[in-house]
Formats: structure tokens, C-alpha cells, sequence
């Protein structure tokens, strides 16, 4: 059963610069502009790399010239190779570290695979009880990766019904490696609370996993609060606030079908259907509105969509995070919670922090850090790829 490409010979690539360092800590990408020369192979390649002194091998992974990382590095060992029985060793060692989180069964949505975190570069996986989802992050772990074969494995180790591939980059919506693809979103379980997701046609692979720790905090600040979520999606944090026994919880996204789905996964859990108002709007048009008209909430939640999908984007970016952090101030009551969010890994947390402390000040407000969050345990991330640290999530309380 091979589990990634073997049929090609390494291709050798050579360091222009010394970066032996920050490779052997552990740094798992090599940008183009970092090696002599990028020869005529496949996306996919496997590849050796060599260093720019001596040309001595310093570490093993595959290769895209296609993309700016040119190589991902998969082992600083170049003596180990490449092959199923390293590739199986790491599914396994990925699958071990998730049995802790599943084990109870009050949680039964969480992340398989998640790429460079857990030595699997370019390969992410979800799991959603019975099914599970995976991508391969452009056309090298495209062409490194045998998903077919990987997909039989999870689904024999984890009992899974269907393994579901997304394929948007690649211009379709997917297909099934294992099963039958879903006619319907999948329920799954967090912290005890039921979901859906829409593996097919949802953004990400379905649903948002890497909030699921903040949802939980945002629960147990919850009781007797009027909340108001806005950017909702499917209505997460709705239904955590409301688990939480919050007296009425708004939720505002501008998709209608996110609105549906939140309002959905309220009745799922079931909390009063009075209590909770899910609104489709344009998140920047209804904070002011509400703000003209005075309008309150205890705890203001703001998990908006990436605003920096490059560098080049982030001084516009956070531009718009000042804006809409000003904003959910104006409606945040005194002394209330503003919980703010940032998906962006352009955006490194001081530059997230002072966002925060901008919107705040611009609305006439002074804020508390009452906790600062991130990624779950599910999304381990190598100590030398901060950027892969992506998730901001800062809990404020307002005067």
C-alpha cells in the first residue's frame, strides 16, 4: 500500500545561502530564492537537499517549483529515506496523539492531520465522527502524497464510514477516497454540544475546529449575558453561549445559509428558539446600525475571515481589524466582553494587539486582556513556524 510517491529518483537541490541552522531546528520550508537553481521536476518530487558550503546533504522532503515554498522538508536525517514505512509511522504517531481528545466521546469533530505540525507536510485531515476529510495544500503534497492509500488506512484504524477528499484548488468541489460521499452534513459532537458539517460544500472542511477551545471559554463566560456574534458562519460560538445559559444570543453573518445553519444547530442542541435571533448582514452595516441605535450586548464576539491572505495585504488588513474591533466596541455594554479573532498568519500576535488597542481607543473605550488563545491541542505547530501559529484570539473586558 503506498503511501507516497516512491517511483521517482530524488531530485538534488543545493542551498544558496546558509540556512543548515534553521532547517536542523526544525524550520520545514525552503522558498525558492534560497536555492541555486530549481530543476525540471515534477511537483511531488522527492528531494535531497544539500547545504551551500560544501554541498553535504542536510535533510530529505519533495519538491515544487511551482510554488514559492520550493521544498517542504519532511526529515533533517538525509540518511533516513522516504518511504511507506516512514510515511506510516507518522500517520500512526498522528492518529496515537488524537485517541486523548476522542477518548470520552464528548468530542468527536477534531483534527487528524495538520500538515507541518505533525511531520506531514502539505497534508491535513479532519475528522467528523463516523467521516473524516482530507486536502493536500497545493501541487507538491498533490503529487507526495497517495490520499487513496492514506484514506484506507485512517478509515481501518479510526472505523470511519467515508473519507472525503476537497479538491476546490484543483477547480471541483471533491470526491470520495473511502465510502460514499455524504448526501448530507455529518453530526459530530464538541464538548457534548451536537454539529453538523457540510463537508462537501462548507468553507474549510466543513467547520471551524480550530475555535473549539475559545467556544468553550466563551461557554463558561456566558450565564444571564446578552450576546451577539458576529461573522457566525454556522453559529459555533451562538451555540456555546447559549449552552452557557446566555438570556438571548444574536448571531450576524452575511450568507444566508450560514444563518440557516446556525438557527439550525440552536434547535440541534436544544435551547429555546426565543432566545436566539440569526440575522444575514453585512457584519460592518449592522455593528453600526446597532450603534446609532444604541443597542447593547454583554459579550460581543468578532471571528472575521482572514483580511491578509499575503503580505502585501497586511497594512489594509489591519486597517480593517481597527475598524471592525472599533466598532464592536461602540455595541459592547460597559464593562463587557469583547472577544476578538484573527485567522490571519500575516498578522503576528503584537500586530494583532495593536489592532485591539487601536479599535478600542478610536471608540472612546479602555480595554482589559482578561486571556489571550489560540489553536487547539489538535493543531500542534513546529516551534520554528511561527506563522503556523495562525490563530489570535483575545478576550477583553471594556470599562
Amino acid at each position: 500500500m503506498p503511501l507516497i510517491e516512491t517511483s521517482s529518483s530524488p531530485v538534488v537541490l543545493r542551498l544558496n545561502r546558509d540556512l543548515v541552522r534553521m532547517i536542523k531546528r526544525g524550520h520545514p520550508w525552503v522558498y525558492g530564492d534560497a536555492l541555486r537553481e530549481l530543476p525540471n521536476a515534477p511537483a511531488g518530487t522527492p528531494a535531497v537537499l544539500l547545504d551551500n558550503r560544501k554541498g553535504q546533504p542536510v535533510a530529505r522532503g519533495f519538491y515544487d517549483p511551482g510554488c514559492p515554498v520550493a521544498l517542504r522538508i519532511c526529515e533533517t536525517d538525509p540518511d533516513l529515506k522516504l518511504d511507506d514505512r516512514w510515511a506510516e509511522r507518522r500517520l500512526r504517531a498522528a492518529v496515537t496523539l488524537r485517541r486523548l481528545i476522542s477518548a470520552s466521546g464528548h468530542t468527536t469533530g477534531f483534527r487528524l492531520f495538520n500538515g507541518e505540525g505533525d511531520g506531514l507536510p502539505g497534508l491535513v485531515g479532519d475528522v467528523y465522527a463516523d467521516t473524516a476529510v482530507v486536502k493536500l495544500d497545493g501541487e507538491g503534497p498533490i503529487g507526495f502524497w497517495q490520499v487513496d492509500e492514506i484514506a484506507e488506512l485512517i478509515a481501518r484504524e479510526l472505523k470511519l464510514n467515508c473519507v472525503y477528499e476537497r479538491q476546490k484548488e484543483r477547480g471541483v468541489t471533491g470526491r470520495a477516497l473511502f465510502g460514499s460521499e455524504p448526501v448530507r452534513p455529518v453530526t459530530f459532537t464538541e464538548h457534548g454540544l451536537p454539529f453538523t458539517a457540510d463537508i462537501v460544500r462548507g468553507q474549510k472542511t466543513g467547520f471551524f475546529l480550530d475555535q473549539r477551545d475559545n467556544r468553550q471559554l466563551i461557554r463558561a463566560w456566558a450565564r444571564d449575558a446578552s450576546v451577539l456574534n458576529v461573522f457566525s458562519y454556522t453559529g459555533g460560538f451562538s451555540v456555546a453561549a447559549g449552552a452557557g445559559g446566555a438570556s438571548q444570543v444574536t448571531s450576524v453573518d452575511i450568507a444566508p445559509a450560514a444563518i440557516e445553519a446556525a438557527n439550525h444547530h440552536w434547535r440541534l442542541n436544544g435551547l429555546p428558539e426565543s432566545q436566539h435571533t440569526g440575522i444575514p448582514a453585512d457584519a460592518f452595516d449592522f455593528l453600526g446600525q446597532s450603534a446609532s441605535e444604541r443597542r447593547r450586548w454583554d459579550i460581543v464576539i468578532l471571528d472575521p475571515p482572514s483580511f491578509a491572505p499575503n503580505r502585501e495585504s497586511v497594512p489594509k488588513a489591519m486597517a480593517a481589524y481597527q475598524n471592525v474591533i472599533e466598532a464592536g466596541s461602540r455595541v459592547t455594554a460597559p464593562h463587557g466582553m469583547l472577544a476578538v479573532a484573527s485567522c490571519s498568519s500575516h498578522i503576528d500576535l503584537p500586530m494583532f494587539q495593536e489592532c485591539c488597542e487601536e479599535g478600542i481607543s478610536r471608540a472612546r473605550r479602555r480595554g482589559t486582556v482578561v486571556t489571550i488563545a489560540g489553536q487547539p491541542t489538535d493543531h500542534p505547530t513546529p516551534l520554528a513556524l511561527p506563522e503556523f501559529r495562525y490563530l489570535k484570539f483575545v478576550l477583553l473586558r471594556l470599562d
